[in-house]
């Protein structure tokens, strides 16, 4: 029952994280869904980060993993969001854009979980 707390609390402030956050980025560019792109990528980080520290004998796994990824990254990030600008792009008929934000938003998320997981490694 407590990983359902930790779920639905996390899950409400990752919601609000991302609103903000993507609101912000909306402001100053609001031709380029640059938000969605920072909050995937940054939330794909930090999901590489905590994933290798799951391990960690000194942090609880369940607090980690239900209340930090699922919770709280997994409602920060979002690939409908994702899906929705992109067709929002190609309806405006911005297909260089469209191409530039499909080929950031992998690219960049794959780099980022993977730098997340691997940082120690890299650090050391």
């Amino acid at each position: 029952m407590i990983n359902l707390f930790y779920v639905a609390s996390g899950g409400s402030l990752g919601a609000v994280l991302r609103y903000l956050t993507s609101n912000f980025y909306r402001f100053y560019f609001p031709n380029f869904p640059f938000g969605t792109l920072f909050i995937n990528f940054l939330g794909s980080f930090l999901i590489g980060i905590l994933a290798s520290n799951l391990e960690n004998q000194g942090t609880s796994y369940a607090f980690i993993k239900y209340f930090l990824i699922i919770g709280i990254l997994g409602s920060f990030t979002t690939f409908s969001t994702f899906s929705l600008e992109s067709i929002q792009l190609i309806n405006d008929k911005k297909l260089f854009l469209l191409f530039i934000y499909i080929f950031l938003s992998i690219s960049l998320c794959i780099f980022g979980a993977f730098f997340g997981f691997n940082i120690n490694k890299f650090l050391l």
